[in-house]
């Protein structure tokens, strides 16, 4: 029997696996990583937001004032910078008589200007403006006596515009400025319409006739801007003034200097009734205010509208006072930066406004506050505004910022 050797069976045993795919996962693992926090800290890191916590208007509390307003025409009163006090009447275009000669001066120094002690440029009154004397007082007007070849400095051509009210003189100053009274009343309605006043339309330059129309509102706009020409200003404040033919006139506004009227222009036609547009000037807290109005028809006289005028000026003057709004420290702003990071803005100090009852501020943070700061570092200001006029304070942190960490941008990006 032949034995049959039996070889023992050898399993193979699987080939090593090659251990570079534990390094080329690590090195992708690695590379992502650091991808990621590349990615993370590359990315801008927000900017802090401010948020206004104090309202965005500030009514000044009180029931607003109701003026002693005529019970006749209509009248426009306000402060100059802070608004308007109120209006009465139906505002509709109205003949203003010689109110008019405001557009007319307000135009000749803008194409002349003047010094304030500068006489200026000289015009020669015609043959024909010294024949047309004679009619023209005997229809009533307002005039100044002009003879031939009589020569008159611009700025005693406008003290006979505006202190005695002479229409012969309106009319020669707009031929001396524009070549002819048409074409000067062309540039009283452009200049009206380039100031908003749209319920005027000129057709003469002395008022004398009644197609020429504004309203009170319309008025007061012209005034303010008028009073802003330093010699308007001055010459419209003169009692008297001495011309070369006629010698000393007087300003027909007898109501110069009391309760601080300082001008501007009265007028007077049957058409017209009595007008009145007026400039006081007022003292609130320390600061001087100008009240500025008109009074259009409160009755037929120009008596009529001194009284209603000074009625106003009265009330009005003492209806403005000073209100505080934000305290010094107070919180107006918060700062909310990322991660969770916050902190306040407060203002540096307080803020006092000027007004009356109902006016309104408006109330705006103007602030910018980088990702670090500490606190008490200037950020900006609080601004209130009224019409024309703007109150600031400066703000300041109330505590530091801080930026997110380097681990905070990793981890919470």
């Amino acid at each position: 029997m032949t034995k049959t050797s039996v070889e023992p069976v050898v399993v193979p045993r699987p080939a090593r696996r090659p251990r570079l795919w534990l390094s080329v996962t690590a090195l992708v693992v690695a590379l992502a990583a650091g991808g990621f926090i590349t990615f993370r800290l590359a990315q801008p890191v927000p900017a802090p937001r401010i948020a206004q916590t104090v309202p965005q208007t500030y009514a000044i509390p009180g029931d607003p004032p109701v003026l002693p307003w005529p019970r006749a025409g209509q009248a426009t009163v306000e402060i100059d910078g802070l608004g308007r006090l109120g209006a009465s009447g139906d505002a509709r275009p109205v003949p203003i008589a010689s109110v008019t000669k405001v557009m007319t001066a307000y135009l000749v120094l803008r194409d002349h200007p003047l010094r304030l002690d500068e006489d200026g440029p000289t015009l020669t009154v015609s043959a024909d403006e010294a024949a047309a004397y004679p009619a023209q007082l005997a229809s009533g007007q307002s005039l100044v006596r002009v003879e031939a070849g009589e020569v008159l400095t611009e700025r005693q051509a406008l003290q006979a515009l505006l202190l005695p009210s002479a229409n012969n003189v309106a009319h020669m100053l707009a031929r001396w400025d524009a070549g002819s009274s048409g074409a000067f009343v062309a540039r009283m309605n452009e200049a009206a319409a380039r100031l908003g006043m749209a319920d005027t339309r000129y057709t003469d330059p002395s008022g004398l006739d009644p197609a020429t129309v504004s309203t009170a509102a319309d008025q007061v706009v012209l005034a303010r801007t008028a009073m802003q020409v330093p010699v308007l200003a001055q010459i419209v404040a003169m009692p008297q003034a001495t011309l070369p033919v006629v010698g000393q006139v007087k300003n027909v506004n007898t109501q110069l200097g009391q309760d601080g009227i300082v001008g501007i222009k009265t007028g007077s036609t049957d058409e017209a009734g009595g007008c009145l547009l007026f400039a006081a000037e007022i003292s609130v807290e320390g600061r001087r205010l100008r009240l500025f109005g008109a009074v259009l028809a409160p009755g037929p006289n120009l008596a009529d509208a001194f009284a209603a005028s000074r009625r106003l000026i009265q009330a009005g003057s003492g209806l403005v006072r000073q209100y505080r709004v934000v305290r010094a420290g107070e919180v107006v702003a918060t700062v909310r930066g990322p991660m969770g990071r916050s902190t306040t803005l407060a203002a540096a100090g307080d803020v006092d406004v000027l007004g009356w009852p109902g006016l309104t501020y408006r109330i705006d943070t103007l602030a910018a506050v980088p990702g670090r700061v500490a606190a008490g570092t200037g950020a900006g200001t609080l601004k209130l505004t009224a019409s024309a006029t703007t109150v600031t304070v400066a703000l300041r942190t109330t505590g530091a910022l801080a930026p997110p960490s380097w681990w905070e941008r990793i981890t919470h990006g």
